[in-house]
């Protein structure tokens, strides 16, 4: 494998398929839009965004959801030509929603609710008959199924209990599968932190009654010293060799003690064996993400074609537009505090990253940042004050606003955030998280090359394990007021 995790930065509850056309994994996207994205893969190995499921606001409704409610778990499936996602909108949003379509790149359906599922991470299967199950988890009691009419949502009966798990923590993320004459439950447990676990239970019938595995966990790295932690969430797909993979969610914590996961939890590829009729997995083997260099000039009139563009509740197109000078967003009065900030984002998707962001204020308010929720961000903003742009850096933990200023003259500015790994030995160092450096400088050949540094922070609070926001870290650029020129953006990353 020459990459692990095959989908870095956050992508959380991979759910894949495999067609005649290759395979395709959808994650979780939780408050961003587009959400639900859709990767293609023709080896396991190389992926590619090809598109997202939720490309209309109307689709998920997270307007209003609250951190760290949104889109959470999907199930991709593909019967007779079509594929299926369902996935659960909690916290405010749409509810369960099954969608379909025929070309996993888009357009999808407008959804069909199921109110019958009043649970989360829901999956989908059919038997001979052709009839739809629905399992998903409902805290905090056992893992439950019904039957339902995909066409109309109509559920067939009652939801009912279906597997309490094999005595973990909190069971749920369940996928059923037919295989070799019985059906197979794989679910999640132990939480989905350090604790966090597949285990798995067979059935002659869909139905049930399930037996549990005699060797649960399936898979777990607790207690171990593994790269890759709170391995779990996981979905199984059969190989054209008659062999079986497994993708599944982890994260890849820094530092003295692999305490803090600054990219949140991201999706992982293994091996499956079959040993007397039940799954065995191994633990991931983490080769890090391929390095990647890549710019952005919009001064060109270039728009957002690159599909790895999100917003926060709201699509980029709600307040971005091309124009010949550069990318131009639109201030609302909305800060990196507000549930719906004027922000265009990626994944952050390496353990080093550079940065870097020209922007032009003119007399309005913006700059660059990096996010994992209202409350957990840090970034630079840059604003017009007569002949001068103020700049003034933040830190935001918990709500709370550490700031640092400074002052350049007024032009575009070069906004530039690095971020790196801490030391692995023993010294002080090491048993913080990744090393941050936020700077600035007025942009053209006459601005410093070194740029001013504003501050140096430690990324332990902006990761998985402080920020609790179920995604991970998104970088971009924001406009709070007025109007805000993008002129060129950078990213480069490694592991």
């Amino acid at each position: 494998m020459h990459s692990n995790p095959i989908l870095p930065g956050f992508n959380p509850d991979p759910s894949i398929v495999s067609t005649p056309d290759g395979y395709y994994v959808v994650t979780s996207s939780f408050e961003y839009l587009p959400g639900l994205p859709v990767y293609h893969s023709l080896d396991l190995q190389s992926w590619n965004l090809i598109g997202h499921v939720a490309t209309r606001a109307e689709q998920v409704q997270v307007a209003n959801v609250t951190t760290p409610g949104g889109v959470w778990a999907p199930t991709l499936r593909y019967r007779d030509g079509v594929f299926y996602l369902i996935v659960t909108v909690f916290l405010g949003g749409r509810g369960c929603v099954v969608f379909s379509a025929s070309d996993p790149a888009g357009p999808w359906s407008d959804g069909t609710v199921i109110d019958a599922v009043d649970g989360i991470d829901p999956d989908l299967a059919w038997d001979e008959d052709g009839t739809a199950y629905v399992t998903f988890a409902r805290h905090p009691d056992a893992i439950q199924q019904v039957r339902v009419d995909l066409a109309t949502g109509q559920s067939l009966e009652k939801p009912r209990a279906l597997w309490s798990g094999s005595g973990l923590y909190s069971p749920e993320g369940p996928h059923l599968y037919q295989r070799g004459g019985w059906w197979y439950l794989l679910a999640a447990e132990g939480g989905t932190d350090r604790g966090h676990a597949v285990t798995v239970a067979r059935s002659r019938r869909p139905d049930g009654p399930f037996e549990s595995a005699p060797h649960n966990p399936v898979l777990t790295a607790a207690g171990t010293g593994s790269p890759v932690q709170n391995t779990g969430h996981a979905d199984l797909v059969e190989l054209p060799d008659g062999g079986t993979a497994m993708v599944l969610l982890g994260v890849r914590p820094l530092g003295l003690g692999k305490s803090f996961s600054p990219l949140g939890r991201e999706t992982f590829l293994t091996a499956v064996d079959w040993i007397d009729g039940w799954p065995h997995a191994q633990l991931p083997r983490v080769a890090g993400a391929m390095p990647e260099d890549r710019e952005y000039d919009f001064s060109n009139g270039a728009g957002l074609e690159d599909p790895r563009w999100i917003g926060v509740r709201r699509l980029p197109a709600e307040f971005s537009a091309p124009t010949s000078k550069g990318l131009l967003l639109r201030g609302e009065g909305n800060a990196m505090g507000s549930p719906r900030p004027c922000f265009l984002a990626q994944r952050q998707r390496h353990h080093e990253m550079e940065f870097r962001a020209v922007i032009d204020v003119g007399s309005g308010t913006g700059g660059m940042a990096v996010r994992n929720a209202e409350d957990n961000w840090f970034g630079i903003e840059a604003a017009a004050e007569g002949h001068t742009v103020r700049i003034t850096a933040h830190a935001v933990i918990a709500g709370l606003d550490r700031t640092w200023e400074a002052t350049v003259p007024s032009g575009d500015v070069e906004l530039t955030v690095v971020a790196s790994p801490p030391p692995s030995d023993f010294s002080a160092g090491a048993v913080g998280g990744d090393r941050i450096q936020l700077l600035v400088r007025p942009a053209g050949p006459a601005g410093n090359p070194e740029g001013i540094l504003l501050a140096e922070l430690d990324g332990r609070h902006w990761a998985f394990e402080t920020a609790k926001a179920f995604t991970g870290r998104a970088f971009g650029v924001f406009a709070v007021d007025g109007e805000v020129l993008l002129r060129r953006l950078s990213y480069s990353g490694k592991d």
